[in-house]
């Protein structure tokens, strides 16, 4: 699946890359790349698209994103930059059996967890304590804390954020389309978004572009463009306490407050007034 191709900047020696980002928006375009990722919100809120599903994201949350799996981070306009510590690499990057040998059997497990993405337990503190003192340590004890990283997320309940399996490669052209649909649909999904003009942005007929996305993301284009809608619903209701309801479903792009709240529930498996008090 060809979507965005990223190179993850090398360090010029040693092999593990521990990336600090603090940007007023994160790399938002749909990517993937060939390490596994581990990455820590230190500061800042918004959406996570990963595989064929949408989250919130918030300060301290802590997210697992294998190799090859779709994904970007859409952060919410602020005048504050959002801050986000990673690691990335690969079941092979100090070798390809070092982690097969006996004396790290407590990190095996966290390479046989679900292989496409998960949440890290809130209870973990061990391991968002680590991530936070990575930038500043020398190589050798970057290392030692990976390991115990690996160990404590090993060891952590997770909860999964898709089930995503590719069935198909894309192209480089149909990755370029995919993306160019998001864009669209992340900048205006609070309006009344028509099926031919995301058609038309992928150079398709309705009916084919329908295809289209459904094959590649395991689920229609109305099912991902709800999802979206409500995790914004999600995060307006979290952060803005004084909006009504109604106010809240329209600036998500509901045009019926009925429509709403069933959709709402049908997802959260809670109406938007238990979601406030939950």
């Amino acid at each position: 699946m060809k979507i965005y191709p990223f190179e993850i900047p090398k360090p010029v020696a040693g092999a593990l890359i521990v990336q600090v980002d603090r940007e007023l928006i994160f790399f938002d375009k749909l990517h993937q790349h060939e390490e596994i990722q581990i990455s820590l919100l230190v500061k800042g809120q918004g959406k996570l698209i990963i595989g064929d599903s949408v989250h919130s994201y918030s300060a301290g949350d802590l997210f697992v994103i294998d190799g090859k799996i779709p994904h970007l981070f859409q952060s919410t306009p602020s005048d504050e930059a959002s801050h986000m510590i990673s690691v990335f690499f690969t079941a092979k990057t100090f070798g390809t059996d070092f982690f097969a040998i006996p004396d790290l059997e407590r990190t095996t497990s966290f390479f046989v967890k679900p292989n496409t993405g998960y949440k890290v337990s809130d209870d973990n503190l061990e391991a968002r304590e680590i991530l936070k003192k990575l930038p500043a340590e020398d190589k050798f004890s970057r290392f030692i804390l990976f390991l115990r990283l690996l160990r404590s997320i090993a060891e952590s309940p997770a909860t999964m954020l898709t089930g995503f399996v590719n069935p198909k490669a894309l192209s480089a052209n149909e990755g370029k389309r995919l993306q160019d649909v998001l864009d669209y649909v992340m900048h205006h999904f609070d309006t009344d978004v028509k099926l031919k003009t995301v058609a038309d942005l992928a150079f398709m007929t309705p009916n084919a572009f329908c295809r289209f996305f459904k094959q590649r993301t395991n689920k229609t284009f109305f099912q991902f463009l709800i999802e979206l809608r409500i995790e914004h619903a999600c995060q307006l209701l979290s952060a803005n306490r004084d909006l009504s309801i109604l106010e809240v479903a329209e600036k998500s792009g509901f045009g019926s407050i009925s429509n709403f709240n069933r959709k709402f529930k049908g997802i959260k498996k809670m109406t938007p007034t238990e979601y406030v008090r939950h």
